[in-house]
């Protein structure tokens, strides 16, 4: 994908959609890297490697894994609206969320049974307990929440572990992907393992949604 791109801010564009993170949050977590060596933008985390006169290198991660690495200008950088949302409507972008969407089709709360796994999901948090401190089955400290999150055919409870409790807020609407069902305490609930996804659904990813389906 990254060959490509035309320009460093459609591919940030790109990486944008990709991640589930608003575009004008994105290009300020860029700026703010520029200034102070790293900032953090949703799941993602950049760090600015390098500036000369006429660019700047970053260097975004999620997590432990990189994202990209890639310069951009301080032309676009110190430009007063945001350069790289414009990009968010060209037509290969357009293409990559037709594709992406086509293969997650989001699954309604009704339909869930325990024991389902690379369940996807679209729905709103309507409320989220405090986290508490456990201890893993494998011995290692955690935070713990639970998330009622509910679609129009019902509501379900979301098990949130550790980064994923501040990753979303009450009245969010979320994109759930490849989580598993379980029943604990006799209770259904839906719980994100290490390959899963959590993310809070972008006005932007909304609207490029819309034309997939």
């Amino acid at each position: 994908m990254r060959n490509r791109v035309s320009s460093s801010d459609q591919y940030f564009a790109f990486l944008s959609i990709k991640y589930e993170v608003d575009p004008d949050e994105f290009f300020n977590a860029l700026v703010s890297a520029g200034e102070n060596q790293k900032s953090t933008c949703g799941g993602l985390s950049i760090e600015c490697r390098g500036k000369t006169h006429d660019r700047a290198t970053f260097l975004i991660l999620k997590g432990s894994e990189v994202v990209a690495q890639f310069p951009i200008s301080t032309e676009s950088l110190s430009a007063q609206s945001n350069p790289i949302k414009k990009f968010t409507q060209t037509d290969m972008i357009r293409r990559f969320l037709a594709k992406k969407y086509r293969k997650a089709q989001s699954r309604p709360i009704r339909d869930l049974r325990t024991g389902m796994s690379n369940v996807s999901l679209k729905a709103k948090i309507l409320e989220i307990s405090g986290p508490k401190p456990v201890v893993t089955r494998f011995g290692n400290s955690a935070s713990v929440a639970s998330a009622l999150i509910a679609d129009e055919t019902g509501t379900i409870k979301l098990c949130l572990w550790n980064e994923q409790i501040n990753c979303v807020s009450i009245g969010d609407t979320i994109q759930v992907r490849n989580a598993r069902m379980s029943t604990f305490r006799g209770e259904k609930q839906l719980s994100i393992g290490k390959k899963g996804t959590l993310s809070a659904i972008t006005d932007a990813s909304a609207q490029l949604e819309v034309l997939s389906s």
